[in-house]
């Protein structure tokens, strides 16, 4: 016997079942998206250098990147009554709450030097609550269905609900530096951090309780002990070899680096760029116009791009709904160079929709292709994978998230930013954030796009898979 599943899933996945999925991803999102504001208050108010913003951007996420694929065969190899996934979500989701509290404890009167090396610490744990609990909830996500448009829709309403986090995040602009809420940014994360890791953490434990899953305890499955541990390392190696014998699944990973490198590279200079470029620096008189760029893009993708891709997904295929939402992007990016114009912010408004597009409609397309590839992989291999296969997908969006992160503090100290002076007296290098802010995006989606031009997993291809997996799960439910 393999480790395949035997189940034969029906095409369609009761609504609940999909909410209770995407409330998960309303937490997978909210962490990393306050995560990247409260990241400013490390340079903008406890002093922390341009390389020292890279180092905690950096190691930890590589870190992340490291356990993922371990994660990725432990949970596809579990046996247990809950099923593969259940428990390590559940443990994750703990994990992530409470280290993201203390992670954000930090205090101005503490050397930099300490302030560094425990929010690096905090890090690194709250990280591998990270892949505890993200490597097999989106394993979940991927075995939920067989049916090639049916994925794209789970995914679909899970991107809709995760981006509700991306709406309400950059609000915390406005309460970080509003004095009438509180003394200081600092002070403010140091509370804000409750409020957002209790009720996120209550959200990654939803697909825990209430995501169906059967028991695997008849399953023969890799053993997991101590003794296999050698074992064990060698198949996650000759698992990645096998994933990415597929060409297929090359191009996915490819793709998803770069676009999600190339948007993190520049989101994280997002601040800077409104306040020195369009405000000469004044963060007090900035008002609500950090916040609306982000708000306003995840309302762009939550009520516009999510369900045109997954229309356009169906009606031209997903490769060239993966294209067109690209191609629009690049316009968004474009009109940025045009729109931010100092005293007129809300010129930039004209670009989001545009520019939405493309981080917008990305996963949802990506994972439903990536479900598709699983596939593929069981009928060369005999062996349901999800958790490998989402472990290495989200270990190139990962690396790509840390080289990103290192990347724009390689960005502040090369243009020669230093957010203690006013624009008029650094316009250079304000001038240069705003190009890399622009331009950085596209040469990385156009590089994505060229990538993706002959991916060949269609609507057919895809069903002639299905149809195979079934006949053999038939004949093995017989013998």
């Amino acid at each position: 016997m393999t480790n395949q599943s035997i189940e034969l899933k029906g095409t369609s996945v009761p609504f609940n079942q999909k909410v209770a999925f995407g409330i998960g991803m309303f937490a997978n999102q909210m962490f990393p998206a306050i995560l990247g504001i409260f990241m400013v208050v490390l340079v903008q108010d406890l002093g922390f250098p341009g390389w020292m913003w890279s180092l905690v951007y950096f190691f930890p996420r590589i870190f992340d990147s490291i356990t993922d694929p371990i994660m990725g065969f432990i949970s596809d190899n579990t046996k247990s009554k809950w099923g593969r996934r259940r428990q390590y979500v559940l443990v994750g989701a703990i994990v992530m709450g409470i280290s993201y509290v203390f992670m954000w404890q930090l205090f101005k009167e503490n050397s930099l030097e300490f302030n560094f090396w425990y929010f690096f610490i905090w890090s690194l744990i709250f990280y591998l609550g990270l892949t505890l609990f993200s490597v097999p909830y989106v394993a979940m996500g991927y075995e939920m269905s067989y049916d090639f448009h049916e994925r794209t829709n789970i995914m679909a309403i899970a991107q809709w609900i995760g981006q509700w986090a991306w709406i309400i995040a950059p609000w915390f602009w406005v309460i970080m530096y509003d004095p009438d809420w509180f003394a200081s940014a600092e002070e403010a994360v140091r509370e804000l951090a409750i409020w957002v890791a209790i009720p996120c953490a209550i959200c990654a434990i939803v697909p825990a309780l209430f995501i169906k899953s059967e028991s695997t305890l008849d399953k023969d499955y890799a053993p997991l002990n101590l003794k296999n541990v050698g074992n064990s390392l060698k198949q996650i190696y000759v698992s990645f070899l096998e994933a990415f014998k597929i060409k297929a699944f090359r191009k996915l990973c490819s793709a998803t680096f770069l676009i999600y490198n190339a948007f993190n590279t520049v989101a994280s200079l997002t601040f800077f760029v409104i306040v020195y470029k369009l405000f000469n620096g004044d963060a007090a008189v900035t008002g609500i116009w950090v916040s609306l760029f982000g708000c306003l893009g995840a309302i762009g993708t939550t009520f516009l791009v999510i369900p045109i891709i997954t229309k356009l997904s169906k009606a031209f295929g997903k490769k060239n709904a993966f294209l067109i939402a690209q191609g629009i992007s690049i316009i968004g990016y474009v009109l940025l160079w045009f729109l931010f114009v100092p005293g007129k912010p809300w010129l930039y408004i004209l670009a989001l929709p545009f520019f939405s597009f493309g981080i917008g409609s990305l996963f949802t397309i990506m994972m439903s292709m990536t479900a598709d590839i699983i596939d593929i992989d069981e009928l060369n291999s005999g062996l349901r994978r999800e958790g490998i296969f989402g472990a290495i997908y989200w270990w190139m969006v990962k690396v790509g998230f840390a080289i990103a992160g290192a990347l724009s503090g390689v960005i502040i100290a090369f243009v020669g930013f230093d957010p203690d002076l006013v624009t008029s007296d650094q316009q250079s290098a304000v001038n240069g954030l705003h190009a890399v802010f622009c331009f950085f995006p596209v040469v990385g989606t156009i590089l994505a796009m060229y990538i993706m031009k002959d991916y060949d997993i269609d609507e057919e291809k895809a069903n002639t898979v299905r149809e195979e997996l079934k006949a053999i799960r038939e004949t093995a439910i017989k013998e």
